[in-house]
């Protein structure tokens, strides 16, 4: 059996705040998430730790760490301060992911799997920036007070990977409780950029959330993606309208802001 990697010595975990803690005056990326639903379960963070890029561990609360599948709409991904691009910039999003912390107390997402119903920026992500972007069939569907999402997977695999979420919106959320705070407000993202283990900040506005209720769920992007399956329903439902946000350049693993 293979020796454990040793644990990375860690900062103590930066505050988490509704609000970002920083402003990003010169974005890298600009976009906007529409249509939200967040759906988590709670995981072990031995199955989690794996999974994660160097230099990070899961981040924990009450020493449990979630995996979320988040689905929703991506609206004209922008470059630096050009207008967002209205077609290959605009499509149906769902992303596996986790929950990280760094040597530097950085708390940011890790994402496993990003099903993407654009093929070009698909193959940008996944050539460019080594991003786990997949092509997939996606939809979006509202009627009346309920949203449905679906997808098949298409390229690079497993085909046929898929999911159909439908949640029923409910009344906004007024203040959120620790555990929606800490699976929502999250201000940058740990993963690999230009070959390196970077981590990528962002900034957006509060969330608007709303209690949701799961009316559907039938997926196996979770275990797709190197997960055990979910036991039972989700220990959270969440939807929110939506927020435009902002990505800033790279920090490596030091922290220094690549040139």
């Amino acid at each position: 059996m293979p020796p454990t990697p040793p644990t990375p010595s860690l900062g103590f975990p930066e505050p988490i705040t509704a609000d970002p803690p920083e402003a990003i005056a010169r974005p890298l990326l600009t976009q906007s998430w529409l249509d939200l639903t967040f759906l988590h379960w709670a995981v072990d963070p031995a199955d989690v730790a794996p999974l994660l890029p160097p230099g990070t561990v899961p981040d924990t609360l009450d020493g449990v760490t979630y995996v979320g599948l988040v689905a929703f709409r991506m609206h004209r991904v922008g470059w630096l301060r050009l207008p967002g691009i209205p077609y290959l910039g605009t499509f149906p999003e769902t992303n596996v992911r986790l929950y990280s912390v760094d040597e530097h107390g950085r708390r940011g997402v890790v994402f496993l799997s990003l099903d993407a119903s654009r093929l070009l920026p698909v193959a940008v992500a996944r050539v460019g920036f080594r991003m786990p972007y997949l092509w997939s069939r996606m939809a979006v569907r509202h009627s009346g007070d309920t949203v449905m999402y679906t997808s098949s997977r298409r390229w690079p695999g497993p085909r046929g990977a898929h999911s159909r979420i439908t949640v029923r919106i409910g009344e906004p959320i007024g203040e959120p409780t620790g555990l929606e705070h800490f699976l929502t407000a999250r201000w940058g993202l740990h993963g690999a950029f230009f070959g390196r283990s970077m981590y990528l900040p962002n900034t957006h506005p509060r969330w608007p959330l709303h209690r949701a209720e799961m009316v559907e769920c039938e997926e196996d992007l979770v275990t797709a993606a190197g997960l055990p399956k979910p036991v039972g329903g989700p220990v959270s439902v969440l939807y929110s309208p939506g927020v435009p946000a902002r990505f800033g350049r790279p920090a490596r693993p030091a922290g220094i802001r690549t040139p």
